[in-house]
């Protein structure tokens, strides 16, 4: 009798587990199965609202970023202060996050809900119809270069690419005022560049003219030689350190956030300054689209200032800065993409193959 009784509760247990599996698989079917669209497109007076009560229900969202850790705790910490929506995190190299992202959408995984990564890899999705388009309010604040004619991702913020040196080892009337005096012997085995920088090679040597520029860098290295690491952040501390005297490539922001700690370095361009927009976008299969859409308008708004007090260059064109008033040169990131392999060749051939 208490075997008979043992297996029917033990039975009763299987029953019981396998219709709990059955309704989280049809539950997590169902969160692969829907889009974004619905929370994009809200419109009207009520839109805010209506968002705020939907990313509420939902608790939490997942983004995928390159932005350093603690810069998104920064905007993360924001974000959960004024809705209470959790956001969970994971950061890596803007290649890293657009492979993830592919990889588990290939393997019909749905986890993220937004990407806030380079300008380039955000392209890359939209052209593989990762993304959606949002009909957000904070558009119109946007300067131009940071809106795709597609709106399925829209820059947050420019990356600057900028020159830094060890104020302790370069003095500042010994700089170079054009990228020809970098063939001055004096420089010889002190300039350094980040591995991977094929956009900003490209932009400038957009700039000096493609025979004339391919040539003087040939030469520089030659003359020179230039020292390759990889990581804008390793790169600005190398500087800071002494390692790399003076680095051809960092981002600007990151030298301003050391300089401003008291780290001998500081930073300038030989215009124009080469930048690109980086920003974000909602995933079309978003298990959390309200929270997403939410956090995408929070970019483009409170986000803004905190951007800039973080010594970042942010686009919203009601948050004054003196960069923004700069001699720039935007980088296209669809160019970027259609001509990579060419310029890939050309900066492996001239720079890190040749590197000192």
């Amino acid at each position: 009798m208490a075997r008979q009784i043992f297996k029917r509760r033990s039975l009763g247990v299987l029953l019981v587990s396998a219709a709990a599996v059955l309704l989280l698989q049809s539950g997590a079917t169902w969160a692969q199965g829907k889009t974004s669209a619905e929370a994009a497109n809200l419109k009207g007076p009520d839109r805010q609202q209506r968002l705020i009560e939907g990313a509420k229900k939902e608790g939490e969202l997942m983004i995928y970023t390159s932005i350093p850790v603690d810069d998104m705790q920064v905007l993360s910490m924001a974000f959960e202060k004024k809705y209470g929506i959790k956001v969970k995190v994971w950061r890596a190299g803007s290649e890293n996050v657009l492979q993830r992202t592919l990889t588990e959408a290939s393997a019909n995984r749905f986890e993220v809900d937004l990407i806030e990564t380079n300008g380039p890899e955000m392209e890359s999705l939209h052209r593989e119809k990762m993304l959606q388009a949002v009909a957000s309010p904070y558009l119109v604040d946007l300067i131009a270069p940071a809106l795709l004619p597609h709106r399925e991702w829209v820059g947050t913020r420019l990356n600057i690419f900028a020159m830094a040196y060890n104020t302790n080892l370069v003095k500042k009337e010994d700089l170079p005022k054009s990228y020809q005096d970098l063939l001055n012997p004096k420089w010889k085995g002190k300039l350094g560049v980040e591995a991977e920088d094929l956009d900003w090679f490209a932009g400038v040597i957009g700039e000096l003219g493609e025979a004339k520029g391919l040539k003087l860098f040939r030469d520089i290295v030659a003359t020179n030689g230039l020292s390759v690491r990889k990581g804008h952040t390793l790169l600005t501390n190398l500087v800071v350190s002494g390692e790399v005297p003076m680095s051809l490539t960092v981002y600007n922001y990151k030298a301003e956030q050391l300089k401003n700690k008291g780290a001998p370095i500081e930073w300038f361009v030989i215009p124009p300054a080469i930048a690109r927009p980086n920003g974000s976008g909602v995933l079309r299969r978003a298990p959390h689209p309200y929270a997403a859409v939410l956090f995408y308008d929070f970019m483009l708004s409170d986000a803004q200032p905190i951007l800039l007090k973080r010594d970042y260059v942010p686009t919203s064109k009601k948050v004054e800065t003196s960069l923004n008033k700069m001699q720039i040169k935007f980088i296209d990131p669809k160019v970027i993409l259609d001509e990579k392999e060419k310029w890939r060749v050309l900066y492996e051939e001239i720079i890190t193959k040749q590197a000192k």
